[in-house]
Formats: C-alpha cells, sequence, structure tokens
C-alpha cells in the first residue's frame, strides 16, 4: 500500500487488535502496574459528540505510552446504565429502559472502536447487569450492618456494638448517630422489645431509614439530588420540585467528613476541586448555645464559629423546615408564616446558598431570651437559614455578617456592633453601624481568647458546648424510581431486615408502567409478588444513580469473580486508580461518594486503600461553533451577515452541517432542511448567504454538534485523535473548528511520505548524519516530557515541527524513522501499526519499547554568533561551542566585514555572550 489509505488501515488493525485480544490486562508481578481510567459514561441516546472522547483521547494516549514504558496497563471501559433518562423514555414509550439502554451501549461502543481506543473489553461492566449490581446490593448490607466509632476513628460491625449495648449501654459509645439519640443503660437495653432496638440501631447504622427533607418532584415521581435541581424545577423537564419530608434511606457520609478533609492532602488532583470538596464538606469550628423561648419551655439550640460577637445578636432566625416554625408562631402571624414557609422551603437549598440578593422573611411573633444579657430578642423565618446545616437556626450579628446585615436592613431590625477587645477586623464583613456594645465580659482578649472564655462560659452554665460542625449533609440514598438497584431489604412489623446474601441479586421485577402507583407508591409497587418467600414486602424504593458508581473501579480489576466484589490478589496487584480522567462537575457528588465507599470498604478489611484515584485531571469542555441565519422578521427571507444592519431580524440557528468554509451557507441544502423552509428567499452579499458564528456549548437544541463518526469517516481516527489534542491544553475549554482539521490530516500524510516515494517504499539503512540525529533526540525528549506532565497539544506540535524538518532534510532512514513510529503510536495508533508492519517488523508496535533518547545528540557542535558593531547586527559568524573566548575574539577582529564597520579602529571592548552574541564597541 503506498497510498495512506486511512479508511482501510484502520478498519483493518481495529480488527487485528481486537482478533489478538491486545489490551488484555492480567496480573504480571514481573512488571510495574499502571491503571489509567476515564469517569464511567452514561450511555444516552444521542450518542457521542466531539466533545466527549477528549478525555478518552488523554487516557489513551498514557495508557499505550505506559506500555511502551514497561507498564502493565489496566484500562477499561464500561458504562453507567441506569438513570433517570432511560426511565422517562420509558414512561412515555412504554419500552422497558433496559430494551433502551442496550441500544445506547452497542452504538456508544461502535463509535468508541472506531476512535481506536485501547480498552480492555474483556473487563467491562454495566451498573444495570445483575452480575454487576448484585455486588453493589452487598455493598449496601454491609454499610448497614456497620457503625462508625469515633475512638477508633474507622467502622466497625454492628454486632460489635450491640455487644457493648448489652455489657455497658451506650453512655461510653463515642460514635457517629443521629443527634437524638437517647442514653440508656445495659439492662435498658435488653429490656426493650425488636422493635425499639432496630429503631435505635438505625440511629448508628451507616446506611439508615429516617425522615429527611428531600427534593420531591411529583412530575417525574422520584426524589432528585441537590444537583439535579435548579431555580425550583428539575434540571430535567423543567418540573416543578418541592421540599418534603420523606421516609428515606440514607448513607451516613458525616461520619467521615474529616477523613475526607483529611484525605485531599494526600492525593494529586487540581487544587481547585479539592477546594471545592473542602468548601462542601464545611468544617466550622465553634460552639452551640441555647436560647430560651419566652413563655416557653422550648430552648433554640444554634451553632456559631464566633460566640465572641453574641453581644451582636438582634434576632434568630429559624430555617423555614424547622419544626420550631409552627410550634412557636403566633397565632396573629400564623396565616403569613405559613404562606412565607409554603413558598420558602420549596426552593432547593443550592439556590438559597447561592442567591445573596433576594432577603425575604417573616416575623413569627415569638422572642428568645439571649443567654448573657436576657434581653428579648425576635424570632424570625428566614430561607437563608438551612433547616440541614447546624441545627436549622441562626443567631444573627448583623454587624458582623453580611447574609444577616441585608436581611436586618431589610427589615429595619437593629444593628450591634460588638466591641469585645478582640479583633473584629478579621471578620470578612463589618457593618460597622449602629449602637456599639462593649462587653465588660469580653473585654481586652484577642479573638480566640474570647471564644475561649464565652465557650467556658456556656459549657459552665450547661447552656450550651464547644463544637466541630460539618457543612456537608448525610447522603439521601432512595430514589422512587424503576431503573436503579433494587435494595435488599424486606420488612417484618415495619422493621427493616437485609436479606440473606445467597439471595442476592435481587432482580428488577417486571412491571406494566414506569409510573407510581395510583396511591404514590414508587413504580416497584406495581410488581406482583413483591415480597419475600415468606411473604414479607420487600423494599419499594431503588438506589440512586450514584451508587453503581461508587466502587467500579474496583470491580474493573476482577469482573468476573463471582465469590468477591474483587479478589485480594487482584485489588493487592491494582490497589487504586493511577490517573482518572473526567469531568469537574462530579465534584461533590461522584468524586465525594467514591472516596466515601472506598474508606468504609478500607475500615471493614476489603480493600487495601483509602482513597480509589491517586491522580485527578479534568478535562476542559470542547464547544461548538454555531451558525446563525436571519429571517426577517414576520417573513421567510433571511439576509447575509453583513447586510443585518439594514434590515429588522431574527437571527436562527442553522445546522452547522449546511455550512461551509467561511461560514457560507449550502442554499439548497438549508431549504431542504425543514419544510418551512422549502420557499425561503435570501439577501446575498457578493452572490452568497455568509452566516453569523458563535462559541457556545455542544448540543443538539443549537445544531451545532459534530458527530465523531462524520469526522473519522471524513479525515480517520488518527486525525480526530491528534486535532483534538491539538486544539489547547486538556484542562482548559476551547472551541471545535472543522476547518482546522485539516491541518492534521495534511501533517499524517506528509509522515506517512517519510516512508514513501513515488508510492514505493523507500527507507533505507543508511547511517544518519548528526542533524537528522539532533532533530529525532530532540523530539524524543520533548514527547517523554509532554506526556509525563500531560501536555498532549505541545507534543503535536513537536511532531508536526520533526517531519517538517526531517523532510527537509530528506530523511528516510530506519534508524530515524522507526523510532519515532513508536513515539507516534500513542496519538496515531493505526498509521503507526501499518508503518511499523511496512518496516519489516512481525510483531504489533504495542510491544516495542520507547524509544530513549541522548543528551550527547542534544549538544551544538558549532553556533551561529550574530555580530554586531557598536549594537547594530553586521554579519554572522560559526563558531565551533567550546572555542575559547579568546580564539573568538581574534577571529572576529579579522573577518573583513568587522574591518569594514570598524574602519581599522582597535575595539574599546569585545562583549561575547555564550550561544547569544558577540558586540564588538568601538
Amino acid at each position: 500500500m503506498a497510498d495512506y489509505h486511512f479508511r482501510e488501515i484502520e478498519k483493518k488493525w481495529q480488527k487485528t487488535w481486537a482478533e489478538r485480544n491486545a489490551y488484555k490486562a492480567d496480573i504480571d508481578h514481573n512488571k510495574p502496574k499502571y491503571y489509567v481510567l476515564d469517569m464511567f459514561p452514561y450511555p444516552s441516546g444521542a450518542g457521542l459528540h466531539v466533545g466527549h472522547p477528549l478525555g478518552y483521547i488523554a487516557s489513551d494516549i498514557v495508557a499505550r505510552y505506559k506500555k511502551l514504558k514497561g507498564y502493565n496497563v489496566l484500562h477499561p471501559m464500561g458504562f453507567d446504565a441506569f438513570g433517570l433518562p432511560a426511565e422517562q423514555y420509558a414512561i412515555q414509550t412504554g419500552q422497558h429502559p433496559a430494551k433502551t439502554t442496550y441500544e445506547n451501549l452497542d452504538r456508544y461502543k461502535h463509535q468508541l472502536n472506531n476512535i481506536g481506543f485501547s480498552f480492555d473489553w474483556d473487563k467491562e461492566v454495566q451498573t444495570c447487569d445483575p452480575d454487576y449490581y448484585k455486588w453493589t446490593q452487598w455493598i449496601f448490607m454491609q454499610l448497614f450492618d456497620s457503625w462508625y466509632d469515633n475512638k477508633a476513628n474507622k467502622a466497625r460491625p454492628v454486632s460489635e456494638l450491640t455487644e457493648l449495648f448489652a455489657a455497658e449501654g451506650n453512655s461510653t459509645v463515642n460514635a457517629a448517630c443521629d443527634e437524638d439519640t437517647p442514653l440508656f443503660s445495659a439492662e435498658e437495653w435488653t429490656g426493650f422489645s425488636e422493635k425499639e432496638q432496630a429503631d435505635l440501631l438505625l440511629k448508628y447504622r451507616l446506611t439508615y431509614l429516617s425522615e429527611a427533607v428531600v427534593n420531591w418532584c411529583p412530575a417525574l415521581g422520584t426524589v432528585l439530588a441537590n444537583d439535579e435541581v435548579k431555580d425550583g424545577v428539575s434540571e430535567r423537564g423543567g418540573h416543578p420540585v418541592e421540599r418534603k419530608k420523606m421516609l428515606q434511606w440514607s448513607m451516613r457520609i458525616t461520619a467521615y467528613s474529616q477523613r475526607l478533609l483529611d484525605g485531599l492532602d494526600t492525593i494529586d488532583w487540581p487544587e481547585p476541586m479539592k477546594e471545592i470538596q473542602r468548601n462542601w464538606i464545611g468544617r466550622s469550628v465553634g460552639a452551640e448555645v441555647d436560647f430560651s423561648v419566652e413563655g416557653s419551655d422550648r430552648k433554640i439550640r444554634v451553632f456559631t464559629t464566633r460566640i465572641d460577637t453574641i453581644y451582636g445578636v438582634t434576632y434568630l432566625a429559624l430555617a423555614p423546615e424547622s419544626e420550631l416554625v409552627d410550634e412557636l408562631t403566633a397565632d396573629t402571624h400564623r396565616e403569613e408564616v405559613q404562606a412565607y414557609v409554603a413558598q420558602a422551603k420549596n426552593r432547593s437549598e443550592r439556590d438559597r446558598m447561592s442567591d445573596v440578593k433576594t432577603v425575604s422573611g417573616s416575623f413569627t411573633g415569638a422572642y428568645a431570651i439571649h443567654p448573657f444579657s436576657g434581653e428579648n430578642i425576635p424570632i424570625w423565618v428566614a430561607d437563608y437559614v438551612l433547616g440541614g446545616y447546624g441545627t436549622g437556626a441562626v443567631m444573627a450579628v448583623p454587624a458582623h455578617d453580611t447574609r444577616d446585615y441585608a436581611f436586618a436592613k431589610h427589615f429595619d431590625l437593629p444593628i450591634v456592633e460588638v466591641v469585645s477587645g478582640g479583633n473584629i477586623e478579621e471578620e470578612a464583613f463589618d457593618g460597622k453601624e449602629g449602637t456599639i456594645v462593649n462587653s465588660d465580659f469580653l473585654n481586652g482578649l484577642p479573638v480566640q481568647a474570647a471564644i475561649a472564655k464565652a465557650i467556658a462560659y456556656v459549657e459552665d452554665n450547661k447552656i450550651g458546648k464547644g463544637k466541630i460542625n460539618y457543612r456537608q449533609r448525610d447522603a439521601v440514598f432512595g430514589r422512587q424510581r424503576y431503573w436503579g438497584e433494587p435494595v435488599p431489604v424486606f420488612y417484618v412489623d415495619g422493621i427493616p431486615h437485609l436479606l440473606p446474601e445467597s439471595s442476592l441479586p435481587l432482580t428488577l421485577p417486571e412491571i406494566d408502567r414506569y409510573l407510581p402507583t395510583e396511591t404514590g407508591e414508587p413504580p416497584l409497587g406495581r410488581a406482583e409478588n413483591w415480597k419475600t418467600d415468606e411473604g414479607h414486602p420487600l423494599e419499594l424504593s431503588t438506589m440512586p444513580g450514584w451508587a453503581g458508581s461508587s466502587w467500579y473501579f474496583f470491580r474493573y480489576m476482577d469482573p468476573r469473580n463471582n465469590e468477591r466484589f474483587v479478589g485480594k490478589q487482584a485489588q493487592g496487584y491494582w490497589e487504586n486508580v493511577d490517573l482518572y480522567i473526567g469531568g469537574a462537575e462530579h465534584a461533590t457528588g461522584h468524586l465525594l461518594y467514591s472516596r466515601f465507599w472506598t474508606m468504609f470498604l478500607y475500615d471493614r478489611g476489603f480493600v487495601t486503600v483509602q482513597e480509589p484515584f491517586k491522580k485527578l485531571i479534568n478535562q476542559g469542555m470542547i464547544q461548538g461553533r454555531s451558525n446563525f441565519v436571519y429571517r426577517v422578521k414576520d417573513s421567510n427571507t433571511f439576509v447575509s451577515y453583513n447586510l443585518t444592519k439594514d434590515f429588522d431580524v431574527v437571527p436562527m440557528h442553522a445546522d452547522v452541517s449546511l455550512v461551509g468554509e467561511n461560514d457560507v451557507l449550502d442554499i439548497q441544502a438549508f431549504r431542504q432542511w425543514r419544510p418551512d423552509l422549502a420557499d425561503a428567499e435570501f439577501v446575498l452579499e457578493d452572490g452568497r448567504y455568509i452566516c453569523g458564528a458563535e462559541i457556545e456549548k455542544m448540543s443538539k437544541s443549537k445544531y451545532n454538534v459534530i458527530n465523531p463518526d462524520d469526522m473519522i469517516d471524513q479525515y480517520g481516527a488518527d486525525t480526530l485523535r491528534m486535532y483534538e489534542m491539538f486544539l489547547g491544553p486538556l484542562e482548559d475549554s476551547k472551541p471545535w473548528n472543522t476547518n482546522g482539521i485539516t491541518g492534521v490530516s495534511g501533517f499524517l500524510r506528509k509522515f506517512w511520505n517519510l516512508f514513501y516515494k513515488k508510492r514505493e517504499f523507500s527507507v533505507t539503512d543508511d547511517k544518519p548524519t548528526a542533524d537528522e540525529l539532533k532533530v529525532l533526540h530532540k523530539t524524543l525528549k520533548k514527547v517523554e516530557e509532554d506526556i509525563e506532565r500531560f501536555s498532549f497539544n505541545t507534543t503535536v506540535s513537536a511532531f508536526m515541527i520533526c517531519t517538517n524538518e526531517l523532510a527537509a532534510l530528506k530523511c528516510r532512514k530506519r534508524q530515524i524513522l522507526e523510532p519515532l513510529v513508536i513515539a507516534l503510536s500513542p496519538y496515531a495508533p493505526h498509521l503507526a501499526e501499518e508503518l511499523w508492519q511496512a518496516l519489516g517488523n512481525s510483531g504489533s508496535v504495542l510491544e516495542a519499547t520507547f524509544p530513549e533518547w541522548s543528551e550527547e545528540h542534544l549538544k551544538d557542535d558549532v553556533h551561529e554568533y550574530p555580530i554586531s558593531i557598536n549594537g547594530k547586527m553586521r554579519t554572522k559568524i560559526a563558531f565551533p561551542v567550546d572555542m575559547p573566548k579568546e580564539e573568538m575574539e581574534k577571529e572576529v577582529l579579522a573577518s573583513e566585514v568587522v574591518q569594514k564597520w570598524t574602519e581599522g579602529k582597535p575595539p574599546k571592548k569585545v562583549i561575547i555572550v555564550p550561544k547569544k552574541i558577540v558586540n564588538v564597541v568601538v
């Protein structure tokens, strides 16, 4: 084959790799391991667009490179196959979500294989496969059977907890548990009924059933996570979402808050990603203080990090969802408060936390008693207070907090600045207006000393205590959906029990429709005989999407093991992921839950690592380049871009496939695009219709999606791979421009032509020159250093420069070209395999060793110096790089050109900057 027929070459090698099982990764203790992984894709019906493979291409380059460097590489792929989109489609069509899911899976795999990825498909897992989710259910059961021992700082089996209860009650147990857990003795424990014991254990279990405030979406018939709600509606479908209390399964991730924070210091992740997790976990050191309610024996407990500002409290604010609101509201204010609560509590927590402009609240008519001064302070309801953080109530100090200040100004409440002797300016905000209070109690103390004294006071007087708080809440785990993992729980007299392990997997039953029942139960309520053999009802909720993706990286190590979720030998060898590439949008979901589950599995001795991902890279987004046409208002006439100023036009997205180079519209194709455009008329400029253009998110609705299959068919997979890397740094977002891909396509043809002359293979065994060796070793060094620091775009540039330099040198020598084929193979594997074979090698380029570069070949034997006379460059002279300065000076002054410009005058001085310049001053 003399010409570069990329279509034939790529199909040939993809077939060969599959037949040889070229990427199969088995345990090999003779080699160091390297585990490179992409974030679990969800197989949507739309398939891949060119933005999706960006991270996959980068990880594939690293995987292939590490294999060439002698590593045993695990590079698997699978699918996060449970999800709401498939369920919604099932609701609309009646088609089982599994059918849609597997059709999408087939399309995704076809598209991925077209790009030539080095995935070990033998390791493939799918979260919706019962053989996989059997182990997701098993992990759920281990969590249910565990509690967190704060003293040992690890999870332990619940059986050990019940032994403690039976021996000494719970007064000596330091555990992560519900705030309202009562104290009881060993005698009381043994005297409790089975139901009472079960309810108490739920207050300790790491997965537990309790009432929780959730985002309920009636239209979707399910609970939504906070990141699935925006501006009070579901992100999918835009349906109204309300906050309501429901009995839900939750995961006690809060038990791991401090370890999740500490673990961030042990992993190589982008600092912004670590900061997002730190802020989400939100560690605060402070105190809880009780405020008595006037005329009641009720107390309102608040949490504050600055108890030294307590003399500046002018009101208390309750979260709209707080149970105290209804209890404390005076009858004269009840109607107003109820109306406000109904409106406020349905806003998502994300909106309430981020909205700093809207100030809203309602006065309850009740008053609290200041625990230090004894003064009455009004109790308000405010939606900037969150029910799940702290105690669901705040002591408002408007002079020293931006939110409190805005609220106080809006409702004309007092603002009191506190002068305690502490450096109050340490606060991020200082209103500095209103009354000034000089608190003798804390006067003259630095901030930390004032805080310590105030905490000691509330603890001595039993009105509070010092406390470390976390913003992070326990994760709601149940979903009222069909297409998810069934929860392996049954109920006896309302008490949850785990199914025996022998009955796993608990598989999804067939149901007639995928909607909640007419009585409001989840879709599983439609299943016939959804109960145990003994007739006990099974759990109707399913697990959330993050369940299966919180441990899949372990299953890839040992995906066919029927005895364990991962074998000890496999996990001991592969350990955890060395390089993980995926989107930053998963910071507070998947990446946090995966760390939590891994720490738990470590505690219970099921794995040997505490962190799942050693190094993380967040790839940027490839944005679409949208095109616009301009319709004259109330007509079917379209005006070319540069003429629009003369018309009243409305811009309209046009499919980018209808637009050619220089944004010229294919008018005939545009008319055929939609029936309403068949009789469209056009106002042209210079006989052409020019479209407008804008960089936007790649989306079907903007008609700017580029299908990788089309690019591969037109230019080849190797060109697509290299072009996506060439667009810019992996972490950056960058626009797609199909016009730019031709340059990369041309480069690959030019590289190919180094091996062929007039359609004949023309590589020689001649000895390379020093210049050719320098080009080779300079490139090898650049490629190795760039891949090691994940700078893929600069490597593509280096290959282009190298090819141009070798073409200029007319180099066709095996000793130069063969190492370059190996170095190029991670980027353009199909082309490299073909050339490797053409060079006479019997095996695959995958089995080669990455060529070493030598500093010796990078040294310059001579350097050409610009020669300046009084600062003006007049000539150039080449000198050996090791030539002494004295000899260089003699040759410079003897030069005819220099003598001409110095007019024979002796120089005042000769300045020689090595490998830079020579300047003669006369």
